[in-house]
C-alpha cells in the first residue's frame, strides 16, 4: 500500500514537470530588449537583458568592442575579459565586484557575466570608460548606442534601468548663435543657491519638479541656454567613478540621489531647444576647511599633499600637475558621457585675496626655470587651459569651451594694454588668469568676462570694459558673451537703483559688434524679479 501511494505521488510529480517549466518560462519571459547603434539596427545572438537585484543593464560585449572598434580578448581559465582601445585597458572577471582600469581599481554594481558562452558587460562602466552613449526607452525595451552621432530619444530618468547606469542621448541643442542672440543664465548649485532647494534633499520628484520650473520660467523670459554648476566643491551632480556625489542633492556628501540629475537636466533642456553648458568650478576643494563631513574618496582625503588652505578655503593646487591632470579627467568623464553643448569654466583658478602657500610647489614643479612664482603660477594655469581644450576637442569637437573670468583683465596704470579702470582686484595680477593669451592662442570657444558694475561706477565702468574686451576678441574666433549682475539690483552701490541698468547695459551691448550675447548671475535673483527686472527684459527680448 505504501509503495503504491508512493508510486502516484511521483506520477504526479513527473506530469507536473513541464507545467512547472511552462510558468517558470512564462515568469520570467519579458519583451526582448532591442538595440540601435548611431539608428541602426544591431543583430547579437544574445538581447541585453537587466539583472533585478542590482538593476544593472547587462550588454553583450561583442556589440560594445565592435560598435567601438575595440580589440577584445575573452581568457576562459580565468573568466576575464579585456578590452583594449588607445591607451585605455580594461579588465573585468566574473563574481568580482570591481575591475580594473590601466591598473587602478573602480568598483562595479554588477560584474562580467558569461551566459551561455556569451560575455556580458554591465552597461554603465564600459560606456564611460570607452566614452560610448547610451540611452534607454522603458516603452520600447530599446536602447540606442551613439559612437559620437546623438540618436533622438526621449526617455525620462525613471525609464533608465539602473538610473546611474545610462547615459540619455538627446537631440543637440541648437548651435551657439553668432548674432548676439546667446541669452543665458547661471545656475549656482552651490549652498543651493539656485537649483535644488534644501527642502528637495533625496526628493527625485520634487528636484526635478523645480528645475522644470525654473526652466519654464527662464525660457518664458527670452531665455535659450543656461549655464549649470555640476562641479560646486569637488564632487558632482551625476554619478562618477573619480568624484563622490554633491552634497547639495541630499545634504551627504556621497550619497546617491537615486538618479542622474545630470542627465534629466540636459534632456529637458534640449527638449526646449536650450543649450547646456556645464560648469564646472575647477580648483576649488571645499567651500570652508572643515573635513569630517568629506566623503572618502573627496580630493582632500585621497591627495591631501594636493590641498591649500587660504582664508579658511580648500583650494586643490594648480602648481601639481597631476593634481591638474585630475581635474581635466574628472571633465572630460562628462564630455564623454553626456550631451552638453558647452563647458563652462568660473574664475575659481588661484584666490584673489590671502595667502597662498606653494612656496615648495614652485621649488619642485618649475622645470621651466620660470623667474617669479607670479609668472609661474600664470604659466600653469595656462597648462592647464590649453590641454582641457585640447582634449574637449579631440573627442566632441562640437562641444564648445569658455571661460568666465573676472571682468578686468589688468588696469591701464599697471599696464597701458589694460582697461581705463581702477579695479582693487584684476584677473591677471590676482587670479594669475592670463585671459589675453587665452584669446590669441585660440584655446577656447567664447569668453564670457563678468562686468558687475554700472555704466555710471567710476572705478570700472560697464561700457569701458565691455569695449575693452570686444577689441581683445576681435579678429579670432572667440566669441564674446557678457556676465551681467542683476543680483546688484536695489543696492547702494551706483547705478543700480532702476531695472533700466541692465537693459540699458543690453542696449549699449547692441552697439558693438563682437559681443553676441549675455549670461545673467544668476537665476535666483532673475526670479526675485528686482525692482520690476522681469517685466522689463520680457519686453526687450520680444522686441
Amino acid at each position: 500500500m505504501k509503495v503504491r501511494k508512493w508510486l502516484m505521488l511521483l506520477l504526479m510529480f513527473v506530469l507536473c514537470i513541464p507545467a512547472l517549466g511552462t510558468s517558470v518560462q512564462a515568469a520570467q519571459a519579458a519583451p526582448a530588449i532591442s538595440i540601435f547603434l548611431d539608428g541602426q539596427p544591431v543583430r547579437s545572438d544574445v538581447a541585453p537583458y537587466i539583472i533585478p537585484k542590482v538593476n544593472v543593464t547587462m550588454v553583450p560585449l561583442r556589440v560594445i568592442s565592435e560598435s567601438l572598434g575595440a580589440e577584445v580578448y575573452w581568457d576562459q581559465n580565468l573568466q576575464t575579459a579585456t578590452i583594449l582601445k588607445g591607451d585605455t585597458v580594461l579588465s573585468m572577471t566574473v563574481n568580482q565586484a570591481h575591475a580594473l582600469v590601466n591598473d587602478s581599481t573602480v568598483p562595479l554594481d554588477a560584474s562580467v557575466q558569461n551566459k551561455q558562452g556569451r560575455v556580458m558587460v554591465p552597461l554603465r562602466f564600459v560606456s564611460e570608460q570607452l566614452g560610448l552613449q547610451v540611452g534607454w526607452t522603458q516603452e520600447t525595451r530599446t536602447i540606442t548606442l551613439s559612437t559620437g552621432s546623438p540618436v533622438a530619444v526621449t526617455p525620462t530618468p525613471q525609464d533608465i534601468p539602473g538610473g546611474n547606469d545610462s547615459t540619455v542621448v538627446v537631440p543637440p541643442a541648437p548651435p551657439v548663435s553668432t548674432n548676439g542672440s546667446l541669452r543665458g543664465v547661471w545656475i549656482s548649485t552651490v549652498y543651493n543657491l539656485d537649483w535644488p532647494s534644501t527642502g528637495s534633499y533625496g526628493n527625485q520628484a520634487k528636484q526635478q519638479q523645480e528645475y522644470i520650473q525654473l526652466l519654464d520660467e527662464l525660457q518664458a523670459l527670452g531665455m535659450n541656454a543656461v549655464f549649470v554648476q555640476v562641479r560646486p566643491s569637488a564632487d558632482a551632480l551625476y554619478p562618477s567613478s573619480l568624484v563622490p556625489w554633491s552634497k547639495y542633492l541630499t545634504g551627504t556628501q556621497g550619497k546617491n540621489p537615486g538618479y542622474d540629475p545630470l542627465a534629466f537636466m540636459v534632456a529637458e533642456t534640449h527638449r526646449r531647444g536650450m543649450q547646456f553648458h556645464a560648469w564646472f568650478n575647477p580648483f576649488r576643494a571645499n567651500v570652508d576647511a572643515k573635513t569630517d563631513q568629506l566623503a572618502a574618496n573627496h580630493v582632500v582625503k585621497k591627495h591631501p599633499e594636493w590641498i591649500v588652505n587660504s582664508s579658511n578655503k580648500l583650494y586643490i593646487n594648480p602648481g601639481i600637475p597631476q593634481a591638474r591632470q585630475q581635474i581635466i579627467a574628472e571633465i572630460m568623464e562628462v564630455v564623454q558621457r553626456y550631451d552638453i553643448d558647452g563647458v563652462h569654466l568660473d574664475d575659481y583658478f588661484y584666490p584673489s585675496n590671502g595667502t597662498f602657500n606653494d612656496d615648495a610647489t614652485f621649488k619642485s614643479y618649475n622645470s621651466k626655470k620660470i623667474a617669479t612664482k607670479a609668472d609661474w603660477r600664470r604659466d600653469n594655469i595656462n597648462q592647464f587651459v590649453q590641454q582641457l581644450h585640447q582634449s574637449i576637442k579631440s573627442v566632441k569637437p562640437q562641444v564648445q569651451f569658455g571661460i568666465s573670468p573676472f571682468g578686468v583683465w589688468r588696469n591701464i596704470a599697471v599696464d597701458p594694454t589694460g582697461s581705463d579702470t581702477k579695479a582693487g582686484v584684476t584677473a591677471y595680477d590676482h587670479m594669475y588668469a592670463d585671459v589675453r593669451t587665452w584669446i590669441k592662442q585660440g584655446w577656447m570657444d567664447y569668453v564670457t568676462p563678468q562686468i558687475y558694475w554700472s555704466l555710471s561706477f567710476a572705478p570700472a565702468r560697464y561700457d569701458k570694459l565691455v569695449t575693452w574686451w570686444a577689441n581683445e576678441v576681435r579678429g579670432t574666433n572667440v566669441k564674446l558673451f557678457i556676465g551681467h549682475s542683476p543680483y546688484k539690483l536695489g543696492t547702494a552701490e551706483a547705478g543700480w537703483q532702476s531695472s533700466q541698468e541692465i537693459i540699458q547695459q543690453l542696449n549699449f551691448n547692441a552697439t558693438i559688434p563682437e559681443v553676441q550675447g549675455s549670461v545673467f548671475f544668476s537665476a535666483k535673483d532673475l526670479r526675485k524679479n528686482p525692482l520690476g527686472l522681469l517685466q522689463a527684459l520680457s519686453s526687450y527680448y520680444s522686441r
